[in-house]
């Protein structure tokens, strides 16, 4: 009989552990209120600079957010394909994520007699431009990424420090 008693109180507390908790009715205010936390990260505007093998273009790469691990709530830099193949180094040899890929070098295009800008095309821009923005939005989102120095300067400082010393961003 005491077994008994014991299994029902055992599963009473089962019970009152696993039921759901009220849930609060949301507001038109709460659905329209700025989100508890967010990251938007844009890679717009690309520009090419210089002429014949001096040739590059690079991006626009803006931020804002409201999360406290960054210094800054809003910053705007510009950046080169190789600073997107950088981080991607950087975040693969320190940090404990599946980095994904980056889109891809676009070797074809670079070979000479082409009927087209190779590289320089608008069309070959903009699908650039778009695969480097989900990149650098796929791995921002990442909670242990955002930790981590170098995506930090990468979104935020002017110019990437390559001699950085690498680690993690720590809130104060």
């Amino acid at each position: 009989m005491a077994d008994e008693a014991e299994r029902a109180a055992a599963a009473a507390a089962a019970n009152a552990d696993t039921r759901r908790l009220g849930a609060k009715k949301q507001t038109l205010d709460d659905a329209y209120a700025a989100p508890a936390n967010f990251l938007e990260i844009d890679v717009l505007n690309p520009e090419t600079h210089g002429i014949a093998k001096k040739r590059y273009t690079d991006y626009e790469v803006r931020m804002k957010t409201n999360l406290p691990v960054f210094k800054l709530k809003e910053s705007s830099t510009r950046r080169r394909y190789s600073d997107f193949e950088w981080l991607r180094t950087e975040l693969e040899r320190d940090s404990k994520i599946v980095v994904p890929p980056l889109p891809g070098k676009a070797l074809k295009r670079q070979l000479p007699f082409r009927g087209d800008d190779g590289i320089f095309d608008d069309e070959f821009i903009e699908e650039r431009r778009q695969g480097l923005e989900s990149f650098v939005n796929k791995i921002s989102g990442h909670p242990l990424a955002q930790n981590e120095r170098c995506l930090h300067m990468f979104l935020q400082d002017p110019v990437i420090d390559k001699n950085y010393v690498p680690g993690k961003i720590r809130n104060t």
